[in-house]
């Protein structure tokens, strides 16, 4: 399902003018099974990916109440690249919708010293894959994600962020 519920949340991002959007999906990463000494080329390649980003729109399933620990680990390669940027969520699953696993990664990511926003896409895996609150939801994600995006970029023009 992750890849339905990403590549529907996708079409919405880039059907957007505002946004110029980058696919960052864990598959096409070959990481090693255990954090190693020295980071690896596809350590790096990732962290490079969002170093060069402004905002997430991290997609997540949730299982057992969490995230899935290769999502974990991949968030682990990167330290001062999420630092002072956006991140939203869009999270599937049974009854929650994934919530609890997004709960979950807002502690994560303000460890990180991101922003997380608010706004969250939530799917039932129960019901349809979009549909008029869903689409609601998508847009409302989006434009906070761009608002604290330009709000951030700007204020680091400014002063350089220090953590």
């Amino acid at each position: 399902m992750g890849a339905a519920v990403g590549e529907w949340f996708l079409g919405r991002a880039r059907g957007r003018d505002d946004l110029r959007v980058e696919l960052v999906d864990l598959v096409d990463y070959a990481f090693p099974a255990r954090f190693p000494e020295e980071p690896t080329d596809e350590m790096c390649r990732f962290a490079g990916a969002i170093e060069r980003a402004e905002g997430f729109a991290v997609v997540t399933p949730e299982y057992n109440w969490g995230y899935p620990a290769s999502l974990k680990q991949a968030v682990d390669y990167a330290y001062d690249e999420w630092h002072a940027k956006p991140v939203g969520f869009v999270s599937y699953g049974h009854g929650a919708c994934g919530q609890l696993a997004a709960a979950g990664l807002r502690l994560v990511f303000n460890e990180l010293r991101s922003v997380t926003v608010r706004n969250c896409v939530a799917v039932d895996l129960t019901g349809p894959l979009g549909g008029p609150a869903l689409e609601r939801a998508a847009e409302a994600l989006l434009d906070e994600l761009v608002w604290w995006g330009l709000a951030l970029r700007e204020a680091k023009e400014r002063r350089p962020y220090v953590g």
